[in-house]
């Protein structure tokens, strides 16, 4: 995971999905299915520097960010202070599309207390070399999207046929997951004491306990995660 690129979906050559046989057919309800396809169109979108509607996303990701700081523009060395690897955040995009920046927005405008905890390190004992945060957040977006076997047909695995049922409950569940995803990676770091270089284990270490909790029994709402509550922890 270091390197210009390598950063970007660097654990997700190392990491496959187990899938069960049980789960290559199994009935969805409209609803579910419905939703899952709208998810599945979201994952097929890139990140279009040339499209206003993301221009205008990435504008307010950083508005959220740093509400009293002026953006110099959407090329900027000021992009750095958020986490990004280089001045033109489009780059980072290309590993994951469209939707990387679309959760890491719906963190900063639904959870802002936890959003800013993470983007300025504020708890913890914390390394000398921290992971990068925005770059962090395109990562804990392909892991999810790997995990939850989101470009088959359906997901063939425990974890992802569970989180399709919490998608029939609530639309966002995908987004809110990425936000207790982003969570649980940073308390992963500090209790891991990790620094720059230990990002890959401690990401593979979020998504271990994030598939445990998804195939817990009696999980109707993504609100049944144990985790959930980091969202609220410090809110």
């Amino acid at each position: 995971m270091l390197g210009s690129r390598s950063w970007i979906g660097g654990l997700f050559h190392r990491s496959s999905t187990r899938r069960n046989d049980k789960f290559l057919d199994y009935p969805l309800s409209p609803l579910e299915e419905q939703r899952l396809q709208r998810l599945q169109e979201r994952l097929q979108v890139p990140f279009d520097e040339t499209c206003p509607d993301h221009q205008e996303a990435l504008r307010a990701l950083w508005q959220c960010a740093f509400p009293n700081v002026a953006l110099r523009g959407l090329i900027s060395e000021q992009w750095k202070d958020m986490g990004w690897q280089g001045p033109n955040p489009s780059t980072d995009f290309r590993g994951c599309g469209f939707i990387s920046l679309e959760n890491l927005l719906f963190f900063a405008r639904t959870y802002p207390a936890s959003f800013h905890r993470l983007l300025f390190k504020q708890d913890g004992n914390r390394a000398t070399w921290e992971y990068p945060f925005a770059v962090a957040g395109i990562n804990v977006s392909f892991m999810l999207i790997q995990m939850l076997d989101l470009c088959s047909v359906k997901p063939r695995c425990l974890p992802g046929y569970n989180f399709v049922k919490l998608l029939g409950e609530d639309e966002e569940a995908f987004d809110i997951l990425y936000c207790i995803a982003f969570e649980m990676m940073d308390a992963q770091w500090l209790a891991m004491h990790a620094s720059y270089m230990n990002f890959n284990d401690v990401l593979q270490a979020t998504r271990s306990q994030l598939e445990k909790e998804l195939c817990l029994e009696d999980l109707h709402r993504i609100k049944d995660l144990p985790s959930y509550n980091l969202l609220y922890h410090w809110q």
